[in-house]
């Protein structure tokens, strides 16, 4: 005989708290990973949980930030995207090479390097979605492209002499306090929120906002899910993917003005396996490999995880050699976990 009760009002409501519960658990389980490093750190060094070092950590985190948004947007589509490294290393290096060779305000010279971010997106888009290659191959060959150009245009050399006015955007912060002291030397009593904080912030809540609030984001969601049955409900599947990019093409370009005006040197060698860090905060956060789930404030709370992680394995004195291998696990279980949750 037939099971008849899978359609019962009851039935349906056991399996609807059993998917809220799994959202749940996918939800906070980044942000309880993140609370317990916090505290582990906090135990074995004292100059962890201070607000200079907060604040450290927060700018550390900035470019992961930034591009796990991007890899969000495309990760959620089923896409990847390997170029965000160097589009950054690039759009940097055109911002510099605007301001210092060409005179222009740095501005303008930050706006054309967003821009040329936003051209190696489109580029990404028209590739994946008209000439119907595969991601990994499209971006792969787009980080190999945007890094030789960039090695080009530099000579392999750094680009420097940019003035004091060019790291503005990178070293400036909010709410600085500073005095006096009677020697006549400034004193900070309080560092102040660094601009490319306050920038990840505000990007954040924006791609936040789109995601779980509109039409496109919804669209975005569904061509992961099943582009098949997106289309056949009017969804622009070509358009919206192309979209998606785009987004990660600008934020590659934004971050790597940012990181260049922190250093106040561009680099061509800058951003190198920055695309890896991208994805894993991405993945830790709950962005499912596989498309169709994701958020932006999981991918938020990965990039922190990523960052503590790095600090506090700095603190503690454990080699770069060392924090490779423990990040490396870390992605790896990360994903184990995900495709668990999936095949389930």
């Amino acid at each position: 005989m037939a099971d008849t009760t899978t359609g019962t009002p009851q039935a349906s409501q056991r399996k609807g708290l059993s998917d809220r519960q799994k959202d749940i658990i996918q939800k906070f389980a980044a942000l309880g990973s993140l609370v317990i490093l916090a505290a582990v750190f906090a135990v074995t060094s004292s100059a962890f949980l201070t607000v200079n070092n907060g604040m450290t950590i927060a700018l550390q985190v900035t470019s992961i930030a930034l591009l796990g948004i991007g890899a969000t947007y495309v990760i959620i589509t089923g896409g990847i995207d390997l170029s965000v490294g160097s589009v950054l290393a690039l759009a940097g290096v055109v911002a510099a090479l605007a301001v210092k060779e060409l005179g222009m305000p740095i501005w303008i010279g930050m706006l054309l390097g967003i821009l040329t971010g936003s051209a190696c997106g489109v580029i990404n888009g028209i590739v994946i979605t008209r000439l119907k290659l595969p991601p990994f191959i499209a971006t792969l060959g787009m980080m190999l492209i945007a890094r030789g150009v960039a090695l080009q245009i530099t000579g392999a050399r750094a680009v420097s002499g940019l003035g004091e006015s060019f790291g503005v955007l990178g070293n400036g912060s909010l709410f600085r306090i500073e005095s006096i002291d009677d020697q006549g030397f400034p004193v900070v009593s309080f560092p102040g929120i660094p601009y490319p904080v306050v920038l990840m912030i505000v990007i954040a809540i924006g791609a936040a906002f789109l995601l779980n609030r509109t039409v496109l984001g919804r669209h975005i969601y569904a061509i992961g899910s099943n582009a098949d049955a997106a289309k056949l409900s009017g969804v622009n599947v070509t358009r919206i993917t192309a979209f998606t990019y785009i987004v990660s093409g600008t934020l590659a370009g934004l971050t790597g003005c940012v990181l260049m005006s922190r250093l106040v040197t561009a680099q061509p060698n800058e951003g190198v396996a920055y695309e890896l860090d991208a994805i894993a905060s991405a993945v830790i956060g709950g962005t499912s490999l596989i498309g169709g789930v994701g958020t932006i404030s999981g991918t938020f709370i990965g990039a922190f995880v990523i960052g503590i992680l790095r600090n506090g394995l700095n603190m503690n004195g454990v080699s770069a050699f060392t924090q490779q291998i423990i990040i490396g696990l870390v992605i790896l279980v990360t994903v184990w976990i995900d495709q668990i949750r999936n095949r389930k």
